[in-house]
């Protein structure tokens, strides 16, 4: 898991950043400055550090969607597995689908967030290479939604609410996959999280995409982390379906309105998770204190409602999921009135 990190200390550059980047080296040069020549710069540095916490403040608060994708993809965020370590005590991880293999692309355990006991299932992307190939860059096969099912019944027949933590860019949709019956999986888990007599909390930490987020994301509280994307596709993928080039990606983005405040408009989610300033990669135990703070808090508001009522609402809400507008161009509408 990533520290008390930075930009500047990692190389790594989101295209936006540069300002402040440049603003964040020069505090590190003045002060390395005054250590080695033994004068005092300290109100030169105060400065500097009133300008680059404003700066960062300022870009933050004005990105765009494809801007907010690119945080959502920051190799420094807090995944899934960082996020169980800061947050959740007693881990006890559950592997294997009991039909085919462990896909560690879903992670699934039991823990206790705050008070509460719960069952915790989470989409890992990885860190380094060789765990990046071993999630499959949190790209999950069958199996990993059969798992996830296996816990969640596991959760209801021992009264434990369900946490999960989507973070992919998608399910994998090679022949293996497609073979061993992907869609169904996803769909079954889908029916499965509709019908769960126990409380669910789900959470987009970093990337929503598709049926392979939705697949672990049927819940009485839905919420995404505040520079997270959830939508039914990657820019990328929209791009190349529309304009036949990725190189549209930002475009997409913007059609697509696939940000957490677009999405609580919309009434696709519930709630918006703060991130630390500059985004969730610049302070994780930050970011983890927020999450942890907010499924105590619906954890707590859910157990007080009957079983029943959870279905219903549970129920009610996936069925006026979204808004539909049809919006008719004064041309479409001339040629209608002609006809």
């Amino acid at each position: 898991m990533p520290g008390k990190n930075n930009t500047a200390d990692t190389g790594y550059q989101l295209p936006f950043e540069k300002p402040v980047i440049r603003l964040q080296r020069q505090i590190a040069d003045l002060e390395e400055v005054q250590t080695e020549a033994g004068r005092d710069y300290s109100a030169e540095i105060r400065q500097l550090r009133n300008q680059y916490v404003s700066l960062l403040r300022k870009t933050y608060a004005n990105l765009s969607p494809w801007e907010t994708v690119l945080v959502s993809r920051h190799p420094n965020r807090p995944q899934a597995l960082d996020y169980v370590s800061m947050m959740v005590k007693g881990w006890v991880e559950l592997h294997g689908d009991r039909r085919y293999a462990d896909d560690k692309a879903v992670r699934c355990g039991l823990g206790r967030i705050g008070t509460e006991k719960v069952a915790v299932i989470a989409q890992h992307k990885g860190r380094e290479t060789k765990e990046k190939l071993e999630c499959n860059f949190g790209c999950a096969h069958p199996e990993g939604y059969r798992k996830a099912i296996r816990v969640m019944k596991l959760a209801e027949k021992f009264n434990l609410p369900v946490v999960a933590l989507m973070d992919t860019a998608g399910a994998y949709p090679g022949i293996g996959s497609e073979e061993r019956g992907v869609a169904e999986a996803i769909a079954s888990s889908m029916m499965e999280m509709s019908r769960l007599r126990t409380p669910v909390v789900c959470v987009v930490i970093g990337e929503g995409g598709s049926g392979g987020a939705i697949g672990i994301g049927v819940g009485d509280r839905i919420a995404m982390m505040e520079f997270s994307y959830y939508s039914v596709i990657s820019p990328e993928g929209c791009a190349a379906i529309l304009w036949r080039t990725g190189e549209k990606a930002p475009e997409a983005a913007n059609a697509l309105k696939l940000t957490a405040s677009y999405l609580r408009e919309f009434g696709v989610i519930d709630d918006i998770i703060p991130e630390p300033l500059g985004g969730a990669h610049r302070s994780p135990t930050e970011a983890a204190a927020n999450l942890e703070r907010y499924v105590a808090r619906s954890l707590r508001e859910l157990k007080s409602a009957s079983r029943d009522h959870l279905l219903q609402h549970r129920y009610e809400r996936w069925r006026k999921m979204g808004k539909f507008v049809d919006e008719a161009s004064p041309e479409r509408t001339e040629a209608a009135k002609a006809r």
